[in-house]
């Protein structure tokens, strides 16, 4: 169907209604600082029922600028509820800026009706969603959307078969593959699983029965993700059944029938509606953004890229002044055709490290100075090179003469390595000072000398290891650290791999390690660190073969890392910095 236009004839025989946001999002609005001032006030017309393709009751909040005139729309689906904090970040803030702004619960959620699937409804209930559009009279065809996590998936699914009227997308810390999700390389992503979980039953039902069930599955977390087996565990953490939670935990194989349709990353390979996308470097979902970044290039659709010093919630809370203002000039760009607010290049990131020693290493947010690169693509041109490890515990640029074995550890599923910091979902997710895990007698660690020079990181990181086994079974968790001169270990990026080794020989394995845009200072230190599992945040690899989620007994396993294993490392081509200096 064509995209439908009105005129002032039209638009006028609407009468807004005379409702006001509720107050507690002005309250949380008020609170806001460091974000554009308001051109509208905001009216609100909450409850509207939006029929779904099969008649399910869609449960939809509008907000709108009260002035004459049209103004384009944004979608907003959500199965979070409509409540806090989406209804001042999305509904109030944005309709503030000139946009109708429709934010709807997703079904089974927040009053609508049907039952909630965690993927399999949403192409089919946005397009019902636009159809609805279509008959309002204050609806002047034009259409955006934006939203973070799950609500950047149903962005993709209604992109799948995009109506004529989708004209912009901000996806921000999104989700596009939720194997990927709750799966890395074979291992569970076990503690961000339970965390969804805990989301997806109860963040919809407001904020004090979220606040209760994340209380309750912290209590509960040792003992859900140490019970044998896991299959089940989690029912009294998150305080009753939660169905599709046990599929997709027990349905490791990104081929299983279970996952047709599931993924979304095709879309972004023949996408033509322009897409901003926003990440931090220590997102959950970080990964799943570059991945539809690089798409989006080679499919030659308008992209733009926003890496901050963020995790998946901080984004939304300390980032948020930086991904409210990078949304909204996109999406006045292309729906207004205002370009003024957009920045001059494709992407901006930030640079860690650059003052690292003066940072708070106790929270999440460690990012060093306040310093964004503006870029004209990512990653950069760079050269990857190799930094072996030793038998001293060294890195080094040399390459070893053979694959002489040079450490090994015991890792012991019934006392696992614990999970410090990193890409999670939870309050501890972010950067942190390793020296404590690295004191455990099943972590290694290789590391350079005091740097003479600042050394740039910037793209893709990599663990390139030969490795061998006592069991035949194990994970390998590897981590890219900074030491600064007092001795702080503060992880940069990370990744996990499973292995299938024959006897005492060796196998060789690349595990990614994700990406960065992070500067070594000079006297800091690069530091390699190993161990057989990071615990909760992937389930224990049993060491025997059997399934994490089925296993009732454990195999403690050796593992041995040979010569030859590097720690590989992107450095800008030809010697060039990491880009142009944005303003902080």
């Amino acid at each position: 169907m064509a995209a439908r236009t009105h005129g002032p004839a039209t638009t006028s025989t609407w009468a807004p209604p005379s409702g006001k946001p509720p107050l507690a999002s002005r309250i949380m609005r008020a609170t806001w600082r460091g974000l554009p001032a308001k051109r509208y006030d905001v009216g609100w017309e909450p409850g509207l029922r939006v029929p779904a393709a099969d008649g399910s009751p869609l449960m939809t909040d509008h907000y709108f600028p009260r002035a004459e005139g049209d103004f384009p729309t944004l979608l907003v689906r959500s199965p979070y509820g409509r409540g806090l904090p989406w209804s001042p970040m999305y509904g109030v803030l944005f309709a503030e800026q000139g946009f109708h702004v429709v934010l709807q619960s997703c079904r089974g959620t927040g009053g609508s009706g049907g039952a909630f699937d965690l993927w399999r409804n949403e192409a089919a209930d946005g397009r019902a969603t636009v159809s609805w559009l279509r008959e309002q009279p204050w609806f002047d065809g034009s259409l955006g959307t934006v939203g973070p996590s799950y609500l950047g998936y149903v962005q993709w699914a209604l992109a799948a078969d995009p109506p004529p009227e989708l004209k912009a997308m901000v996806v921000q810390v999104g989700l596009h593959d939720p194997h990927a999700l709750f799966h890395a390389h074979g291992a569970l992503n076990l503690e961000t699983a339970l965390a969804v979980g805990t989301g997806m039953t109860y963040q919809h039902r407001g904020m004090a029965a979220f606040v209760k069930a994340t209380l309750r599955l912290q209590r509960r977390l040792g003992e859900a993700t140490t019970a044998q087996p896991l299959r089940g565990a989690h029912v009294a953490a998150l305080g009753g059944e939660v169905p599709w939670l046990d599929e997709v935990m027990t349905h490791p194989d990104a081929e299983d029938v279970y996952w047709n349709g599931a993924s979304m990353s095709a879309v972004a390979e023949r996408h033509r509606v322009p897409a901003s996308l926003i990440t931090g470097w220590h997102d959950a979902l970080a990964d799943q953004t570059f991945e539809q970044y690089d798409r989006l290039r080679r499919a030659g659709c308008e992209t733009s890229l926003l890496v901050g010093p963020w995790t998946h919630t901080s984004a939304l809370q300390q980032g948020w002044p930086e991904v409210f203002a990078e949304s909204l000039a996109w999406l006045r760009a292309h729906l207004y055709g205002d370009p003024s607010g957009l920045r001059p290049t494709r992407v901006r990131v930030h640079v860690g490290g650059a003052d690292v020693g003066g940072a708070d290493v106790g929270g999440a947010d460690v990012g060093g100075a306040d310093e964004w690169r503006d870029m004209e693509d990512w990653p950069p041109a760079a050269v990857v090179g190799p930094w072996f490890a030793t038998a001293r515990k060294d890195l080094t640029r040399q390459a070893p003469a053979d694959r002489a074995p040079l450490a090994s550890f015991r890792y012991d599923p019934g006392d696992p390595t614990p999970s410090l910091g990193g890409p999670l979902l939870s309050r501890t997710a972010g950067s942190r000072d390793n020296r404590t895990l690295e004191a455990r007698d099943d972590v290694l660690t290789f590391t350079s000398p005091p740097l003479t020079e600042p050394l740039d990181v910037l793209g893709p990181v990599s663990a390139r290891l030969s490795v061998s086994t006592d069991t035949g079974h194990a994970d390998v968790f590897t981590r890219l650290c900074d030491v600064d001169p007092q001795g702080r270990s503060v992880n940069v990026c990370d990744g996990l791999g499973r292995l299938r080794t024959d006897g005492q020989e060796a196998s060789d394995v690349t595990v990614p390690m994700s990406r960065t845009a992070h500067r070594f200072a000079v006297g800091h230190r690069v530091r390699w660190q190993i161990s057989g599992g990071a615990h909760p945040r992937f389930a224990r690899n049993p060491g025997n073969g059997e399934s994490p989620v089925d296993a009732t007994a454990f195999a403690p396993v050796r593992i041995t890392l040979h010569a030859g294993s590097a720690l590989m490392l992107a450095a800008p081509a030809d010697g060039a910095g990491p880009g142009t200096a944005a303003n902080g």
